[in-house]
Formats: C-alpha cells, sequence, structure tokens
C-alpha cells in the first residue's frame, strides 16, 4: 500500500468452530489511500478486474473499484468519513 501496512487475508476453512465463517465472494471492503491513481494504475497493471472506473465522486471522494480472484469487491478512495464532533 502507498501509505504503509497492508492488508491480510486468509483462507477458507470448513471448520465447524470457524469464527470467520465467510465464504469467498461474500466481503466488500472500503480502503482509504491518499493516492488512488497510482493504486489504479498498479491494480490495472497487475490484472485486476475492475468494476468502477476511476472517478470523482459527488460527495468529493477520488476512487475506483475492483473485484478479486475469488469475486470479494473492494473500493479504495480518498473519502475518510465525516469527521468527529468533539
Amino acid at each position: 500500500m502507498p501509505e504503509g501496512g497492508g492488508i491480510m487475508l486468509g483462507s477458507v476453512r470448513e471448520a465447524e468452530d470457524d469464527r470467520w465463517p465467510l465464504r469467498p465472494g461474500a466481503f466488500g471492503g472500503y480502503v482509504v489511500t491518499d493516492r488512488p491513481d497510482e493504486l489504479c494504475a498498479r491494480a490495472r497493471a497487475a490484472g485486476a478486474e475492475i468494476i468502477e472506473e476511476l472517478n470523482d465522486s459527488d460527495y468529493g471522494s477520488r476512487g475506483f473499484g475492483v473485484r478479486d480472484p475469488e469475486g470479494n469487491l473492494w473500493s479504495f478512495g480518498t473519502y475518510r468519513g465525516e469527521p468527529r464532533k468533539v
């Protein structure tokens, strides 16, 4: 990731006591990035399936969406949410 950090993904397990029973294609996530253009270019170059082209939203975010090889959906953008009220 451009800002450091990372995302760790696991494998599907069939154990009855699995505390994270998500199956492939059952996940969607949003990742905040200050570099959506660079990240989109990297994802495209790596062969990612772009499902939403890089765009500017009406709420001020710039981002894009992809589907990973297991069918999970990922959205990347600059929107950090509403500021916390103090």
